[in-house]
């Protein structure tokens, strides 16, 4: 369980970092308008604390740690998350700085942004198959 609740810290913290990044980022820029940079905020809360908040708690019932698809989820969530993460953030600065992008390097964000919302799609889904064969065990 300390391990789940180290790890929804560590998403907690990146998302006030991620917040006050927006803020202060937007504001020395003068930038009013809608930013994937907002979006960095939530993500990390909600998917990041939340869903290990979460862990922790059925973790004190349950052993995940011995079910496969379990131990896939951590590996694949912490990697999707991330960089989905980081992805929001590149495609949140180039807006808040208005750069033109070339068609090859804005199609490479939101690819591997993409590739991101995937691996994250797919941790969830092992999450929620791990949670019903704990209970049914």
């Amino acid at each position: 369980m300390k391990k789940y609740l180290n790890i929804s810290m560590i998403y907690a913290i990146a998302a006030m970092a991620g917040g006050v990044f927006y803020r202060e980022f937007t504001k020395y820029n003068g930038y009013t308008g809608v930013t994937a940079l907002g979006k960095v905020h939530t993500h990390l809360f909600m998917l990041g604390m939340l869903v290990f908040l979460v862990v922790a708690l059925y973790g004190t019932h349950m052993d995940l740690e011995k079910i496969k698809t379990f131990r896939g989820f951590l590996w694949v969530y912490n990697i999707g998350l991330p960089l989905t993460s980081i992805m929001l953030l590149v495609r949140g600065v180039t807006q808040v700085l208005g750069m033109n992008l070339s068609s090859a390097a804005d199609a490479s964000i939101s690819g591997i942004a993409g590739i991101g919302h995937i691996l994250t799609g797919i941790g969830i889904i092992l999450l929620l198959l791990s949670f019903k064969k704990a209970a049914a065990e």
